[in-house]
């Protein structure tokens, strides 16, 4: 598991992206934060669903100052082919980041149990990273099943905002 803690510096991220761009966690500066949603990848049906839910609240962050993107270890085609099977129109997606990184951000790392799965792969995480480019919050999970629903997400971001609520869980 990775030492990262709330008010910390994250690690380093750059990912290659469906649309041919490249997205650096690095000089990005939203108004309030950004938003990494590592997903399991194209043979997860559970993150089909999810995945497509964060494409369809997109806005909703947006209007929040949340820069979103949604990252998996799956290789460019099968990331698009989850772009075009899941509806996926706005979201920003990223693709190729490799297992020895997932652990640094302290994701859980699985060994396929059926040939629709990659050999290995992580399990999903949502993080929340103020502009300073220091962890707010985190949700990090060993199963593809039990994650933070966006709407959750929302009002928590609204409460956050408007109550200026620190991180927690640094200690």
């Amino acid at each position: 598991m990775s030492d990262l803690k709330p008010r910390a510096p994250v690690p380093a991220l750059n990912v290659a992206m469906t649309n041919g761009s490249s997205w650096q966690l690095a000089g990005r500066r939203p108004e309030q934060f950004t938003m990494i949603v590592f997903y399991r990848g194209l043979h997860c049906p559970i993150c089909k669903t999810y995945i497509a839910e964060l494409d369809a609240k997109l806005s909703e962050f947006t209007r929040r100052g949340v820069d979103v993107v949604a990252i998996s270890g799956d290789t460019r085609e099968r990331a698009q082919q989850s772009c075009e099977k899941w509806g996926l129109t706005q979201l920003a997606v990223g693709y190729g980041f490799p297992v020895n990184e997932a652990r640094n951000w302290g994701l859980f790392i699985s060994n396929a149990i059926k040939e629709s799965e990659p050999a290995e792969f992580f399990e999903p995480g949502l993080f929340l990273i103020k502009p300073d480019g220091t962890l707010y919050a985190s949700s990090v999970i060993s199963m593809p099943f039990a994650r933070p629903h966006f709407g959750d997400v929302l009002n928590a971001i609204d409460f956050v905002v408007k109550n200026g609520y620190p991180a927690r869980g640094e200690a």
